[in-house]
């Protein structure tokens, strides 16, 4: 639902009587059209989180991360549509420093809202084998060591 603020009324008179032009401005709280998604990476890999939202006036997107904004070479804000859609970027991912809530405001001069979504980062690596001539690349996560073998 759009709450409409503020209502602007021109009255001008003419001759012939009185002429009524009116402009509405009509502002409203942002609401999401993209919220960003619960993920689950890989240490050393990347993560994105995409938020996106709409009112009037434009309203503009930050991320937080354990009440903080994000700052930091790891995290990459991109914006777009003016500012009102945003994706954050995580890289290189490290298990217990980047698992958390993400949270994405957006704020405009009529209000805020809030949306959050969880990482989770797996400890891997990738590996190697030659299976029947092939070179095929693995990638071990939470799996015991020596599971995968060269059983030639």
């Amino acid at each position: 639902m759009k709450a409409y603020t503020q209502i602007n009324l021109l009255v001008s008179k003419v001759p012939l009587g009185l002429l009524v032009v009116s402009t509405v401005f009509a502002n409203w709280k942002p609401s999401f059209m993209k919220a960003p998604e619960d993920q689950i990476g890989i240490s050393g890999g990347v993560a994105s989180f995409v938020c996106q939202a709409t009112g009037e006036p434009k309203p503009r997107i930050t991320w937080m991360k354990k009440g903080k904004k994000v700052s930091s070479q790891r995290f990459e804000v991109i914006e777009f549509d003016d500012g009102s859609g945003s994706v954050l970027r995580i890289q290189p991912l490290r298990v217990h420093r980047d698992e958390a809530i993400y949270e994405c405001t957006a704020t405009n001069s009529v209000g805020e809202i809030n949306t959050s979504a969880k990482l989770t980062v797996l400890e891997g690596r990738w590996e190697s084998l030659m299976l029947a001539k092939r070179l095929v690349l693995c990638f071990l996560a939470l799996i015991p060591a020596g599971f995968l073998s060269d059983s030639r």
